[in-house]
């Protein structure tokens, strides 16, 4: 007997109440059915249904076994689809939603190499700071930054984000670098206007000392990154940006770091990572799959923008 098949002809009987329903629904005659659960009720030495006139009727013993066959088959058909999905070649329409910075700087530029590795997918990128509803949207996957909301949605996170306060050198050298985070009171700090409280966190990179939170005193306040990151180049002050944001302006000496040896968030606790998250399905498409792996791989560990060496790009002495 093959008592999978067994399983699911008894499973199929009971929950449409027919022999013959299971047969049309199975592709097999009646009579294969009628042997199958017949096989059951020999090996397990009692009978499943109760047969009348009216139809078939589950005894006790047959719902327990209809409850946890039931369940058995859910799981062998979902190993199954996963198997096959594994096996399928990554194809369709990809629906990317992302934050407008970290997608211009992060994920446009690498989408020629993923395209070419992935000849068969289509992809649909909409780049935005405010959430969508991925599963009202119909998008397939999200790059999120910052603390995730209660959700079903799936998260893999791909990277740490990391932030560095940071200055124009040359406003900086005008101004005179702070000794610690107390010394910030006396500078401008530039701040985004979307965060209702102007404050930032820190605490020493080598773990000694309390944290503190300082309270923002500044003239400029700025919604957006890129534009936040252009007022400080621009000389109008300090500002807390993600090293992804400003690894290249550090690199080429445009801005300088500023109090190198304390670490910097917006919000208290844990620096929130990057992730990419997508709507909760028993098999991950392989698109999906085969966009967060590239990406994956393509950002590293650590991430390519805070692989090289920024232990130059410090603050000038303090003057």
């Amino acid at each position: 007997m093959d008592y999978f098949a067994a399983l699911r002809a008894f499973v199929r009987t009971a929950d449409l109440g027919t022999f013959s329903g299971a047969a049309a629904e199975l592709g097999v005659k009646v009579s294969t059915v009628s042997r199958s659960i017949g096989a059951l009720e020999t090996d397990l030495g009692a009978a499943l249904f109760n047969r009348s006139t009216r139809g078939l009727h589950l005894t006790e013993i047959g719902t327990s076994l209809h409850e946890r066959a039931g369940r058995l088959l859910a799981d062998l058909d979902d190993a199954r689809d996963v198997a096959r999905s594994l096996n399928r070649h990554p194809n369709g329409l990809l629906r990317l939603n992302a934050p407008t910075a970290f997608g211009r700087r992060h994920i446009m530029p690498h989408l020629p190499a993923f395209l070419t590795a992935f000849p068969e997918i289509r992809i649909e990128v909409v780049l935005a700071d405010a959430h969508v509803d991925l599963i009202e949207s119909g998008t397939d996957v999200a790059v999120r930054i910052g603390a995730l909301p209660d959700s079903a949605l799936i998260a893999r996170s791909l990277a740490p984000q990391r932030r560095v306060l940071v200055a124009e050198p040359g406003w900086l050298a005008r101004h005179g670098a702070p000794a610690g985070p107390d010394g910030l009171d006396r500078l401008d700090c530039l701040s985004p206007s979307a965060h209702p409280v102007r404050t930032w966190h820190c605490r020493r990179s080598d773990g000694a000392g309390e944290p503190a939170s300082l309270r923002l005193s500044g003239r400029v306040s700025v919604n957006d990154l890129e534009a936040l990151r252009g007022a400080a180049l621009d000389g109008l002050g300090v500002a807390l940006l993600p090293t992804w944001l400003v690894a290249e302006e550090l690199r080429d000496g445009r801005l300088a770091t500023v109090l190198p040896d304390w670490n910097w968030t917006v919000a208290a606790g844990p620096e929130p990572a990057i992730r990419g998250v997508y709507p909760p399905k028993k098999i991950v498409a392989p698109k999906v799959r085969a966009f967060l792996d590239f990406l994956a791989r393509r950002i590293g560990s650590p991430p390519y923008w805070d692989a090289a060496d920024l232990a130059h790009a410090v603050s000038p002495s303090v003057g």
